[in-house]
């Protein structure tokens, strides 16, 4: 059974829904009888159930990309959204990284929903596109040669749209540790894996941890 509640996207559909659901309920109860009223919740109950606690289908993004191009160069595609500022990924992007890689970073731009229904989303992209100039500037220092977009708000989302321009051969996902990612709670890297049709690394970036020890050069 799925949790309803896994993001805030998830949880405010699930509470609009049951204010559908119970106000439908409360009308046909007033404009006929009790009966009546019983007889929508029963039509009514089993939609928004199967709607928000069925299963995720476990469903494999079909490829979109050919991965015999002739120029022969492997294309890596990083998400992360705080944690693009973080050191130990720069190093796993130097790591798989190399003189035949193409880079291409990925920012969600993070909102809460209120200012998302409400269109304001420019706060969101403005800091996501700071984190993301940053850290392509730290690869470039590094000698990589990255390219960087703002994405959906939505990471699941915001790699698809990505794979539909950029044919990335392995996928690397970076999240907060275990208690301090949202990601982690939503299961994002984990329905990555079952979407999309190639490999899919999970790196953790603690920037607490990172924000305290020297910097290299430092004492």
């Amino acid at each position: 059974m799925r949790n309803p509640v896994r993001t805030e996207a998830e949880a405010f559909g699930f509470v609009v829904a049951a204010l559908v659901l119970f106000a439908a309920v409360a009308v046909a109860g007033i404009a006929g009888n009790g009966w009546i009223a019983v007889l929508v919740f029963i039509v009514l109950a089993p939609l928004v159930f199967w709607r928000y606690f069925r299963s995720d289908p476990k469903i494999v993004e079909p490829a979109v990309w050919d991965r015999s191009r002739p120029d022969g160069r492997h294309r890596l595609l990083v998400v992360a959204n705080e944690t693009v500022a973080g050191r130990a990924l720069r190093e796993e992007i130097v790591q798989r990284g190399g003189a035949e890689t193409d880079v291409l970073v990925v920012t969600p731009a993070l909102n809460t929903r209120i200012r998302h229904w409400a269109s304001d989303e420019d706060a969101a992209r403005a800091a996501a596109q700071a984190r993301l100039d940053e850290s392509l500037a730290a690869l470039e220092a590094m000698g990589v040669g990255a390219r960087g977009v703002v994405g959906d708000d939505d990471p699941i989302q915001a790699i698809d749209d990505a794979l539909r321009s950029f044919p990335a051969d392995e996928i690397v996902l970076s999240t907060h540790p275990p208690g301090r990612s949202n990601w982690l709670e939503a299961g994002v890297v984990e329905r990555a894996r079952e979407r999309f049709g190639c490999p899919i690394a999970h790196v953790v970036v603690d920037l607490e941890r990172e924000q305290a020890l020297p910097r290299p050069g430092t004492r």
